[in-house]
């Protein structure tokens, strides 16, 4: 699998990752020995990068991953911190990281995590100098090798990105999302921060797989949170209505060239923009996690296929995401 840069970490991952919030919690029941198994037929197709959170099933991805790492030594595994409390300008302090720091560094199995992000925290907390000292301290502790930021905004992340230390910042890009095209991404290259890729098939909408009978267990966030009722509602589908969702996907599986699924035509998108380090897709089992690494091998989409996907984009999906996120 092609290696990229992880920004300001100065370790090369697979281009392609695996994002483990399916396997601790929010998107049905996935038992722990599937899980790792999901896990392994990612490393096995060439994924190098994983990324999870400590929110995660509350710890359980968290502690699958560790399972994995023992097993699998040599990958980059990325966490993130502070969703599990109150969402509070004032709960970002040093003392507070070193306590989440701890309970992760437990999970994992690991004295020194490789890459920690604060996970989404109040927009005030990203333009806190106070913030990044504290994190700066825990490099300088050894407590970990590198940090960065997860964001729901382009400004959230171009308030990040000036920052000196910040490694990375996650944020959702997809063919749903193209706003951190304009600036973030420039921004990004610029400084030498990696970008990670989330939510890159909004949800599964962008497989393919799903139509209007589709529908979604109850413990599963593309139920409970259409509508922003636990957490962002740009997480969920990444803020576009479903149905509107079906009809760009319609559109955009005329667009697939032979060869590609509509999931892969997908991530192959996210991967031809350079600025990209990782993607992050998720799976459920090992053909999702198998067939998704295997973009990356798939020829790069021409420019008349990205200039459709901007259309559908500018026809459909361009007012209802462009000016919140």
């Amino acid at each position: 699998m092609e290696k990229r840069e992880l920004g300001r970490t100065g370790r090369q991952v697979g281009v392609v990752g695996l994002g483990a919030w399916q396997l601790g919690a929010d998107w049905g029941q996935v038992g722990e020995d599937e899980a790792l198994a999901t896990l392994h037929a990612a490393v096995d197709a060439g994924v190098t990068f994983i990324d999870t959170a400590d929110v995660y099933g509350d710890g359980r991805s968290e502690r699958i991953v560790g399972r994995l790492i023992r097993e699998r030594p040599g990958l980059t595994v990325a966490t993130k911190m502070g969703r599990r409390v109150p969402q509070e300008h004032s709960a970002y302090t040093l003392d507070n990281f070193r306590a989440w720091n701890d309970r992760s560094r437990e999970n994992l199995g690991v004295d020194i995590l490789d890459l920690v992000q604060l996970h989404c925290p109040p927009t005030s907390v990203y333009s806190d100098p106070a913030v990044y000292d504290a994190l700066d301290t825990m490099v300088e502790e050894g407590r970990i090798a590198a940090y960065g930021v997860s964001v729901e905004t382009c400004e959230e992340a171009l308030t990040a990105i000036a920052r000196p230390n910040v490694a990375t910042v996650q944020i959702i890009l997809n063919a749903f999302r193209l706003k951190p095209l304009e600036r973030v991404l420039p921004a990004a290259a610029a400084a030498g921060v990696g970008v990670i890729a989330r939510v890159p098939l909004a949800s599964g909408l962008l497989s393919g797989r799903y139509d209007r009978h589709t529908s979604f267990g109850p413990d599963d966030h593309r139920t409970f949170n259409r509508h922003g009722d636990a957490f962002d509602v740009g997480e969920t589908f990444s803020g576009v209505d479903f149905a509107t969702g079906l009809k760009a996907v319609e559109r955009l599986k005329r667009l697939v060239p032979d060869g590609m699924t509509t999931a892969q035509f997908a991530l192959r998108w996210i991967i031809d923009q350079p600025a990209v380090s990782v993607v992050i897709p998720g799976a459920r089992n090992g053909a999702q996690a198998g067939a998704n690494a295997a973009a990356a091998s798939l020829p790069p989409l021409d420019e008349a296929t990205l200039a459709a996907v901007a259309e559908v984009y500018d026809d459909l999906i361009r007012p209802q995401v462009h000016d919140r996120w």
